[in-house]
């Protein structure tokens, strides 16, 4: 029955290793959010990174809470799933989010691109003068597509079980429907991601050959410059980006085509690494913003028994 949990030890496991990382997840983006938050009513304003790294924090923060709540039920409670209103309400809640930490994260990849590269074509000196007024419409931009899939994805969820009778013998029906039905939306939403995707790549590409070519110039006029350190902070955080995007990618197909094994020991190592995905990256975001890092040093226990030492 619905009432009693279908739990197996191997079950049991996975559900805490993904629950504990869960929960470190969600203290580094919360991390995130408190520092830029707290310094945002301090000094009642925002510079444009720190704008993008509190939206996507609060992105990140709760896109492991809805994917943390799917996976308990999909592997405790799978009844529950297919359950009026809790899919339609799990699955669009879980996708915005989802997406719009996709889109926030290219949008900084963006921004490190035009922010630092260097490069005499006038329509990106133009853009460089006016990155700061694009930024917050890039945000909105990286919010209305995540919307709109969100939005789509309960309609479809809520017609499907509309029609379908949700009965112990029938889920395994209702989920081969669902997939039937979600298949254009799945198209579409491949398309969201390529397109970041592509943003995040270009950004990368164009930051490195901005880098080579400064890095020339700097061994040519034998002479140092800050614009080296602000390439290569930017470049880690990009590359590592892209890193985890790819395989992120890779894996999100893997389960959007075993979305009913959830179960399986692969599958498992797989949602190890999506769950794991928001506080690694958030990590290399920490660790590249000099004020974000400063704070977390200064709040590890770890450290201040150093300082004391000393």
């Amino acid at each position: 029955s619905p009432q009693q949990p279908n739990v197996t030890s191997f079950r049991a496991i996975a559900v805490g290793i993904i629950t504990l990382e869960v929960l470190a997840g969600m203290w580094i983006n919360a991390f995130i959010i408190c520092v830029l938050g707290i310094g945002w009513v301090k000094k009642k304003a925002l510079n444009s990174n720190e704008k993008i790294l509190l939206l996507l924090g609060c992105c990140r923060f709760c896109s492991l809470c809805f994917a943390w709540v799917y996976y308990f039920l999909s592997i405790i409670y799978p009844n529950y799933i297919y359950v009026q209103p809790t899919q339609q309400v799990l699955v669009s809640f879980r996708t915005f989010f989802n997406y719009s930490d996709l889109w926030v994260s290219a949008c900084l990849c963006v921004f490190y691109c035009i922010k630092i590269a260097n490069f005499r074509n006038r329509f990106f000196i133009y853009l460089k003068g006016k990155i700061d007024k694009i930024v917050p419409w890039l945000l909105l931009g990286s919010e209305i597509f995540p919307l709109v899939i969100g939005i789509l994805l309960y309609d479809i969820a809520d017609k499907v079980q509309c029609n379908n009778s949700t009965g112990p013998g029938n889920l395994w029906k209702v989920n081969i429907k669902m997939d039937e039905q979600f298949l254009p939306l799945y198209f579409v939403a491949g398309l969201g991601f390529f397109t970041s995707f592509t943003a995040v790549v270009s950004s990368a590409l164009l930051l490195l050959f901005s880098l080579w070519r400064h890095k020339r110039k700097m061994q040519t006029n034998s002479m140092n410059s800050l614009s080296m350190d602000a390439h290569i902070r930017a470049m880690k955080s990009i590359l590592s980006f892209f890193i985890l995007y790819s395989i992120n990618f890779i894996f999100f197909i893997v389960t959007m085509f075993n979305s009913r094994k959830r179960g399986t020991p692969k599958m498992f190592i797989i949602y190890v690494f999506l769950f794991a995905f928001p506080g690694l990256h958030s990590i290399i975001l920490i660790l590249s913003n000099p004020k974000l890092e400063k704070t977390l040093l200064r709040i590890l226990p770890c450290v201040k028994c150093k300082v004391c030492m000393k």
